[in-house]
């Protein structure tokens, strides 16, 4: 993947973020899912007062993009920070969405960007960040 097109998915994700729905956490995440075919997939956090159903951006990406009929996923990027702050630092994914990525992404393929506001980010290989992921 070249630059411009990491770039891209960094400001999709951060758009995305602004879609976000955190009356709870105070936290925004937004993802930006890029499928192989170049079509991306914008999600958010969306929370709920019973926090067990909350639904993690990259999740939301993954799962509007499923739901599509898209399964072949190249990237994704995650931006995310306090609602009222500008997204500075990197906001790695939870655990469930880390497995829900290896669902859909071969974990020796599938990047993962993990993006800032002022352009920043760091590059993995999702087996770097979920190294031993369930498999049936």
């Amino acid at each position: 993947m070249n630059e411009r097109t990491k770039k891209k998915l960094i400001a999709e994700a951060i758009e995305a973020r602004k879609n976000s729905y955190c009356p709870y956490s105070g936290f925004a995440v937004g993802a930006a899912l890029l499928c192989k075919d170049g079509t991306i997939f914008r999600g958010c956090n969306i929370e709920n007062a019973s926090y067990g159903l909350t639904n993690c951006a990259e999740r939301s990406a993954i799962f509007s993009a499923v739901s599509a009929g898209f399964r072949d996923f190249t990237a994704i990027a995650v931006v995310g920070a306090p609602k009222e702050e500008k997204a500075e630092s990197i906001c790695p994914p939870c655990g469930s969405c880390r497995q829900v990525m290896a669902e859909f992404g071969n974990p020796e393929k599938f990047t993962v960007l993990l993006g800032t506001e002022s352009g920043t980010y760091k590059e993995y290989l999702l087996k770097e960040l979920l190294p031993l992921s369930f498999e049936l």
